[in-house]
């Protein structure tokens, strides 16, 4: 159930953001106990002036090739579980697509179980308990 907003500069072709997308959810999958059917994932292309970022803070030198991956969970997960799962996405993008361990950023938000309606109206997620 876990939703993720995908933020790069512009500019990458198809293939590059179907393997960023395809590396994601593997690592959702592998490390993060998601379903293999439950994909939810939005890109967004940013020009030069639209994503800014601190290319030394916390982990840099950032290139431009920097991404941001913002995942919002229904579910927590504990810390060894994020760990294990940051490890394996950026091992996984460091294959395909190609991008940079210092290029990588995540961060993990949690929501609560009503603050989801997967469609009609429904909190799918509540009536699933």
């Amino acid at each position: 159930m876990p939703f993720t907003r995908i933020s790069l500069l512009e500019g990458k072709s198809p293939e590059y953001l179907r393997a960023v997308s395809d590396s994601l959810h593997q690592a959702m999958v592998e490390a993060f106990n998601v379903p293999a059917d439950d994909r939810f994932q939005a890109i967004h292309q940013h020009r030069p002036n639209e994503l800014i970022f601190d290319r030394n803070y916390f982990g840099g030198p950032r290139s431009d090739d920097f991404i941001l991956f913002a995942i919002t969970t229904g579910k927590p997960r504990d810390t060894a579980t994020k760990k294990a799962f940051y490890k394996r996405l950026v091992a996984l993008l460091g294959k395909a697509p190609g991008i940079r361990p210092e290029d990588i950023m995540i961060i993990v938000s949690t929501s609560s179980r009503d603050e989801w309606s997967f469609g009609n109206g429904d909190t799918q997620m509540l009536e699933s308990v």
